[in-house]
């Protein structure tokens, strides 16, 4: 399957026809994914079949040779990759939203490259005694091009990627991104990313010693969408739903494969003990709960696109405040409900379900790594800001030292990238 055979130049596709086509693909990749786990094997396979199927390109118009689906049909999609693999979904996280700057900004020449199978990493995330939006990495004019020189850490999908986003401040306080080749000289990508969880997202560390920058791949801050973080956030969102479904596919199928049962037990098969089904059904209905809060932003994501192009500026910035406020709610819940899930899920199994080659813990392990990033604790008090006095959440989410601090921390880089520590 290639991008070409998904979709004519005319015709937009249905979601059960995505599902037909993808679903084949999701299935081969989830077959291996406890083995990955367990012996680290990192994911460029995967990334580069998903990029010549059409995925990665899937929200780019038809004109520009992708597929034209909306926001809530690709998350769906996402949703249901992330249950195959995860740490698919998190890694091509800058990827989704940096198509998603390029709708907005209707920039022909990127939609064609990713149409063509380009896939895109991040590099945002910088460490050290930095003010709150302080960025060391540099980028400086030089005749005809730029040249970058800095070091990020936490650069999700870098080493999958052909091209980087690459945060950066000119010598006049500017914050741009560069648009690196992964291969381009001077260019070092590290796998040194060691969480407990989502162990394949090739969040490493990004090198970039004086590279060199053609000036028609610097964009400016100016040109994102308002609701950028939104998206950022929603990625998660989706792969937490996704990691739900992931949850309750696979204690299904454990209390369906097993026999023993306990004379305590109400059945004399676990399949047939009605507090094991109601275990199930729990898992069940937080994976549903969890999804639908993933698609609801999906459709403001999708609306706050349509009125960028159709509405006048402020229902326009109506729309997009929308998107943040909800990702906000979504986060406050679906972070719970996917770590409830994962957990209550050995509930209805026996303690074989915890051998270590069957890997599933890593939905655990992978929920409460993806909940750590943009700490929820502040989101209720944001939501309720908004609910009590009309307060807009900020657009653009940035970390690192509190002032006069002297320890380490995180400093989320240039853009909106919606990602404080590692991403």
């Amino acid at each position: 399957m290639t991008a070409e055979t998904l979709t004519s130049p005319t015709t937009q596709l249905t979601y059960a026809q995505l599902a037909e086509r993808f679903r084949p693909l999701f299935e081969e990749i989830a077959t291996g994914a406890a083995r990955r786990e367990d012996e680290r094997i990192l994911l460029h396979t995967q990334v580069r079949r998903l990029a010549d199927a059409g995925f990665t390109a899937l929200r780019v118009p038809l004109e520009y040779g992708g597929a034209g689906v909306s926001a809530p049909q690709f998350f769906r999609l996402l949703i249901e990759l992330a249950a195959a693999e995860s740490n698919l979904a998190q890694a091509l996280r800058c990827h989704i939203a940096f198509v998603e700057d390029r709708l907005y900004a209707a920039d022909p020449v990127w939609l064609r490259r990713i149409a063509r199978g380009a896939v895109l990493g991040n590099a945002w995330t910088e460490t050290g005694p930095v003010p709150v939006g302080g960025v060391s990495t540099t980028i400086t004019r030089d005749g005809d091009v730029y040249r970058v020189d800095g070091t990020k850490y936490y650069t999700t999908g870098s080493l999958y990627a052909d091209w980087i986003q690459t945060g950066a401040r000119t010598s006049d306080g500017a914050d741009v991104i560069a648009l690196v080749r992964r291969d381009a000289p001077g260019v070092e990508v590290v796998d040194d990313w060691d969480g407990f969880g989502q162990r394949l997202t090739a969040s490493g560390t990004s090198i970039f010693r004086n590279v060199v920058v053609p000036a028609a791949d610097v964009i400016t801050e100016t040109e994102h969408p308002p609701y950028d973080t939104g998206v950022y956030q929603l990625v998660h969102v989706a792969t937490l739903a996704g990691i739900a479904r992931a949850a309750v596919r696979d204690v299904a199928a454990g209390v369906r494969g097993r026999t023993r049962t306990f004379s305590h037990g109400n059945g004399t098969r676990p399949s047939e003990d009605i507090q094991v089904q109601q275990v199930v059904g729990e898992v069940s209905a937080l994976a549903f709960a969890s999804e639908a809060a993933a698609l609801r932003v999906a459709e403001l994501v999708q609306e706050a696109y349509e009125a960028h192009l159709d509405l006048p500026h402020e229902d326009a910035d109506s729309a997009a405040v929308a998107v943040e406020f909800a990702s906000s709610q979504a986060q406050i819940v679906v972070t719970e409900q996917v770590q409830r899930a994962a957990s209550i899920m050995f509930n209805a199994l026996g303690a074989s379900s915890t051998r270590r080659g069957l890997q599933l813990d890593r939905h655990w392990r992978n929920a409460r790594t993806i909940s750590s990033h943009n700490p929820v604790i502040y989101k209720s008090r944001i939501v309720g800001d908004r609910e009590i006095n009309g307060t807009i959440p900020a657009f653009v989410w940035r970390a690192g030292d509190a002032p006069g601090a002297t320890s380490d921390g995180a400093t989320g880089s240039s853009g909106s990238s919606g990602s404080s520590g590692s991403s």
